[in-house]
């Protein structure tokens, strides 16, 4: 499947997303930390740990953290990325007095350049656009459509979706993965669910595909809109909910393309491959793709036969729009903001242009970017010192490998050889990607988005029959996130995240492991949660366990589903236990594996006692506070209804009361406590 399991912070799509503003960057205050690394004037000692740990560790914070109009929540997370967002800005305010710049730098500046030039995109209106709508709106035949939607350029959704990703199982080589696509909406059940929330966003969404329309000159927009919204509900009804999407097995269906033609007819398949460049045929054969959700494809293919062709080139251009809507004049920015970034988020306010101008670079010429940000904001002894941790957090987790009582020798052994093949990326790349073909043109935004578009897939397409490139990273250095990747058996920590307040050198040992160290324990535990656990030590989606030892792991991960079903961050929103179940597994691990690579740092020797706090518990503290937040009720309906991580405060609760070490640190949690659980029901895994 080439998935990748990330920490991924609190409304992480919100602070990541478009905003509008001067150039400057200001400065802000440092956060007020202790000495040692708590804040613990965050804690509310009104409230008891075992009554509310999350809460507990930081109530005094929740009670005055205000959520800034231009994103859809706060937290530590925020804080870090607010720091990044400076200090790319003032990457590129150095970029404008330095010379001699070398052409990649040229290159980064342009592009910076051309989206700052606000004046110039208003001048333009929408004649950068004119040529792909022109060409959308001649689309005739079904054919046609299928041909924009391959091109890869036009940045089109459709009711499939395809990129070149690692196989599965043969993970030393790339292929071709279709999977189902094509909603405007986050998640399926923003079309069909029962609930007034949803309705009020289904309306505001037919409201904007209305204006996106009315924009690609469309007469009685509304009617076009209703067609539009129409073929995305029909699309909904058919695609796989959010968590059976997840299971690396039932996703992994391979079939030569003229099977896939044969299985689902309706849709011209060859069309779309062949303009997306992927030929039919290799020097070894027919090509075989990897099909993802089987089931729905016929349905989808049969779908798109029926909906007339007028009507797909309505979709087409109003998902072209928003594609490019940040490249676009203020108008169309706004609409597209006020959609996505107001009634799906809770925001108010757009981010600051030179950030967003910051992050656009970031996702078309992350290595670019990310070369000048690990030269200036990562030293070599933070790299040392990370390396370091994951080596203690990989030594835990061999500890706890090996104590395991409810697995058998054989598939110890595996775990353990898998343990052992781990790939460490920390920082940035050990090869920088090379942008010289590259084309930004300073006077068209438009086109030089396209144009970074297009180098990618053409970067990719040229590979897609080598041996994989072990090397790549799927993140940029300034990320703020971290990810394992099971085709590659990985774990990886860019540079944006090895950064105060989750990673600082200064910090009491017990601060960085419950915080950094943590997030490393995390990423490791996701070679082993319930979808990277189907991976070997290769990389190779097979089952390596016995099935009495899978069992009785499935036994376990399903009573963590089943206490993460029964919590509520919202009246009648629950979180999908399911859905959530590899990152819930991974924090768990994550927590228990940092721990004891704490306890075995400290060669044993007692820790001290600073402000009246144990190391254990200044352990569990900064893990509560990593994870601290504060966020819209639409941004948090977006997060439970479509995404794999649960909401922080669960991230905390859910966790700790299966911890025996929390217990341990905190001996005042008794029976009766709201997240108390008798040790015969908590969840031990690994």
């Amino acid at each position: 499947m080439g998935f990748r399991v990330a920490i991924l912070a609190p409304a992480l799509v919100a602070i990541l997303g478009s905003g509008s503003g001067a150039i400057a960057a200001p400065a802000r205050p440092a956060p007020q930390i202790e000495p040692w690394g708590l804040e613990l004037g965050y804690i509310d000692p009104t409230v008891a740990p075992g009554r509310d740990f999350y809460t507990y560790a930081n109530g005094a914070w929740l009670k005055t953290a205000v959520i800034p109009p231009d994103r859809s929540g706060t937290g530590a997370f925020l804080d870090i990325i607010r720091r990044n967002d400076d200090r790319l800005t003032s990457i590129f305010a150095k970029l404008h007095t330095r010379a001699n710049l070398t052409e990649e730098e040229r290159k980064i500046r342009d592009l910076y350049d051309v989206f700052m030039d606000t004046t110039q995109i208003e001048a333009a209106g929408l004649k950068p656009a004119a040529g792909d709508l022109a060409r959308i709106d001649a689309l005739a035949t079904p054919e046609d459509v299928a041909r924009a939607l391959g091109d890869q350029g036009l940045h089109l959704d459709g009711p499939f979706e395809m990129r070149i990703l690692v196989d599965d199982k043969n993970p030393d080589s790339y292929t071709v993965r279709l999977s189902e696509s094509g909603l405007g909406l986050p998640d399926r059940d923003y079309y069909l669910k029962d609930d007034p929330s949803l309705e009020a966003a289904r309306k505001a969404y037919q409201d904007y595909l209305a204006r996106m329309l009315d924009f690609a000159g469309r007469k009685d927009p509304a009617q076009h809109a209703a067609a539009v919204y129409s073929l995305e509900r029909d699309i909904a009804t058919v695609h796989w909910p959010a968590a059976d999407r997840r299971d690396a097995d039932r996703t992994y269906n391979p079939m030569p393309i003229s099977k896939l033609v044969e299985a689902s007819p309706g849709y011209p398949w060859r069309a779309y491959l062949e303009a997306a460049g992927i030929r039919e045929r290799t020097r070894s054969g027919e090509r075989v793709v990897i099909v993802g959700e089987a089931s729905a494809f016929p349905r989808l293919a049969q779908l798109f036969a029926a909906t007339p062709v007028e009507v797909w080139r309505d979709y087409l251009a109003v998902h072209y729009l928003h594609a490019f809507a940040d490249y676009l004049p203020k108008d169309v920015d706004d609409a597209n903001f006020a959609m996505f970034g107001t009634a799906l988020q809770g925001r108010s306010r757009q981010l600051p242009r030179p950030a967003r101008a910051a992050r656009m670079v970031d996702r078309q010429m992350g290595e670019a970017l990310g070369k000048i940000f690990v030269r200036e904001y990562f030293p070599p002894d933070s790299k040392a010192r990370v390396d370091a941790l994951v080596q203690n957090l990989l030594e835990a987790c061999r500890a706890s490998l090996e104590r395991l009582d409810w697995m058998s020798p054989d598939t110890k052994r595996q775990a353990l050889k898998k343990l052992s093949a781990f790939t460490v990326k920390i920082g940035y790349p050990s090869r920088w990607r090379d942008y010289s073909a590259l084309r930004i043109d300073r006077a068209d935004l438009v086109a030089s988005i396209k144009n970074t578009s297009a180098f990618e897939w053409e970067r990719r397409l040229k590979r897609i029959d080598q041996v994989v490139d072990r090397s790549e990273w799927i993140m940029t250095p300034p990320t703020v996130n971290a990810y394992y990747e099971p085709v590659a058996n990985e774990i990886v920590f860019p540079a944006g995240i090895l950064q105060p307040p989750f990673f600082d050198p200064a910090a009491d040992d017990a601060v960085n492991y419950g915080s950094i160290g943590c997030t490393i324990g995390h990423e490791i535990s996701h070679g082993f949660d319930d979808q990277g656990s189907k991976y070997d030590g290769h990389g190779t989606l097979r089952m390596w366990w016995t099935a009495d030892d899978r069992k009785k792991f499935d036994e376990r991960a399903e009573a963590l589903a089943a206490q993460y079903d029964t919590y509520e961050p919202l009246p009648g929103l629950h979180v999908n236990g399911h859905l959530t179940l590899g990152e819930n597994l991974a924090d768990l691990a994550g927590v228990r594996i940092a721990h004891r690579a704490y306890e075995l740092s400290l060669q044993g020797k007692k820790a001290p006692v600073l402000d009246g706090r144990t190391g254990d518990q200044r352990f569990y503290l900064a893990y509560a506070q990593y994870w601290r937040y504060k966020t819209t009720d639409a941004a948090m309906r977006q997060r439970v209804l479509s995404n794999e991580h649960s909401p922080g405060e669960y991230r905390v609760n859910g966790v700790v009361r299966n911890d025996d070490g929390w217990y341990a640190a905190f001996p005042d949690v008794k029976p009766g406590d709201a997240y108390y659980l008798p040790p015969e029901r908590r969840i031990k895994i690994w």
